[in-house]
Parts: structure tokens; sequence; C-alpha cells
């Protein structure tokens, strides 16, 4: 599981999370990746989607919600 910040300063986690799903390993396209953002708008939660984010969640986290997440990927394992 890998919970990725948005704004890093040498790669976006947008870039960072499709170059992992393009890696020639058997874990990069399953692996569950998980946006943590400031950016909450509804194009923000489509463009981490469409990077290959599995889940968004924005800042100030609920963390109820990361924890529910998190048990729900490790469970379906």
């Amino acid at each position: 599981m890998i919970l990725m910040d948005l704004m890093m300063p040498q790669m976006g986690g947008l870039e960072a999370t499709r170059r992992i799903r393009k890696l020639d390993r058997r874990d990069a396209k399953n692996i569950p990746i998980f946006a943590m953002t400031a950016n909450a708008f509804l194009d923000d939660i489509a463009q981490s989607k469409t990077a290959g984010m599995n889940e968004h969640f924005s800042k100030p986290l609920q963390m109820e919600k990361v924890i529910d997440a998190i048990r729900v990927y490790c469970t379906a394992r």
C-alpha cells in the first residue's frame, strides 16, 4: 500500500503513480495507491483515479475513513 502525496518536490504524485503502474513488476498493477492531498475538487479526484490511484483522501484527513479503506484493501488480498 502506498500513501501518495500529490504535491512532492521532484515529481508529483500523479506522475509517480503513472510510472508505478507502468513498471514491469507483478505488483505494480495491483498495489493500492491512496492520494493524500489538499486538492479536494471533483476534477482532482478524477485526475487521481485516471492516474491509477485507488482512493483519494483530502486533507485534513479523516483518519477513520483512511483506516477503513486500508482495512478494505488489506482484507481483499
